[in-house]
């Protein structure tokens, strides 16, 4: 590649990377995750009829509730960062390998980076019906709930919850 080829592929590249992170940070903020929590309904979910059974919690168990896969938004941004960041380091091929090897590794850091951002604290709770059934249901950890503690066993329109009384 001749020295003028290299400058364009830079420039291009530069240009190209920012471009790329501008939307992927656009698409990253419309992205929503969906909440495992009791206290939280979608649109679809409010105003439905739902089953409500009491019972009394036997046991709970901390548990992590994780995101199936990742949506590939942060390996997206994170290329572009270690893009962006890689094309300001040194000249000529130099350059374009710190380019590549910078979108490489913000692709990798990017994706670990969803990952965790998709996990939520939970626990597995086991509530002893009125009616003398069992069930096991898992959810975020942000109800202060205790075993022994009496609760509502809420179902019928979307996921069961767990909600004290």
């Amino acid at each position: 590649m001749t020295q003028s080829t290299l400058s364009s592929f830079s420039r291009t590249g530069r240009w190209t990377a920012v471009a790329a992170l501008g939307l992927s940070l656009s698409v990253l903020a419309g992205c929503s995750t969906p909440s495992a929590s009791s206290d939280v309904y979608t649109y679809d979910q409010a105003q439905r009829e739902q089953i409500v059974r009491m019972g009394t919690i036997t046991s709970m168990r901390p548990i992590t509730i994780e995101k199936g896969g990742t949506s590939g938004v942060g390996a997206v941004a994170g290329g572009a960062v270690g893009g962006v960041a890689g094309a300001g380091v040194g000249g000529g091929m130099g350059n374009v390998l710190a380019t590549v090897g910078g979108a490489v590794v913000g692709a990798l850091a990017g994706n670990a980076i969803e990952s965790h951002m998709g996990k939520t604290s939970g626990y597995e709770i086991t509530v002893r019906l009125d009616n003398g059934e069992t069930r096991v249901i898992a959810q975020a950890a942000d109800q202060p709930l205790s075993v022994g503690q009496r609760v509502q066993v809420i179902s019928g329109a979307g996921p069961t919850r767990v909600a004290p009384m």
